[in-house]
């Protein structure tokens, strides 16, 4: 698709969106079964010395919590793309498809912060975004694959920052997930889909 908003987008957009969901779900429970086995502690606890073991829970809960904000606010921006009208119909199940690709996430990290022990981060009732910047089908697009290339680069970072390897298999998953929507909507912008060998 191209950027002019009277093309229609292509069928590929939304059955990617449909496989990504499928594949999302699945790794979706290894998240919840790592979460559990985290807060048992495995075997780790002992390999740990005395306290080592909590301060990296917090941080694995900080940075849970940190993607748990990012994730609502993904929610938030598509739901504003939803409601903005610019949207064709074909673009806006993709959109309502991504949506739910982030809210399942929220739904796999909160159970994992409180499986750890923590509670999670909520959403926020104003986000700001450049509503009046939106004129378009084409800002709408481009405004949601900003905050997708976003998620990719912060779960990037998290993955090494994890105390819990699991915890990194799943932020890994979600990357995966987030990187193909940011794919997806560069492809209905007219823009090169991969338009490197390395993210940067």
């Amino acid at each position: 698709m191209s950027t002019k908003d009277n093309n229609p987008a292509p069928a590929l957009l939304l059955e990617t969106a449909q496989q990504s969901r499928r594949r999302f779900i699945a790794r979706a429970g290894a998240l919840t079964f790592s979460g559990v086995a985290v807060a048992m502690l495995g075997g780790r606890s002992t390999a740990l010395a005395a306290g080592t073991a909590d301060k990296a829970i917090e941080q694995d809960i900080r940075i849970l919590n940190t993607a748990i904000a990012a994730e609502h606010e993904a929610v938030a921006a598509y739901q504003l793309g939803a409601e903005s009208g610019l949207l064709q119909p074909e673009v806006l199940k993709v959109a309502v498809a991504f949506q739910g690709h982030h809210k399942e996430h929220v739904d796999a990290l909160v159970k994992a912060v409180r499986s750890l022990g923590g509670k999670d981060a909520q959403a926020r009732d104003d986000y700001h975004f450049p509503v009046d910047k939106l004129k378009k089908q084409a800002d709408v697009l481009q405004f949601a694959a900003g905050l997708e290339r976003g998620a990719v680069s912060a779960y990037a970072g998290a993955i090494p920052v994890f105390g819990n390897r699991d915890l990194s298999a799943a932020a890994a998953s979600i990357l995966a997930d987030e990187a193909m929507h940011w794919a997806v909507l560069r492809h209905a912008l007219g823009l090169d889909p991969v338009p490197g060998a390395f993210f940067s």
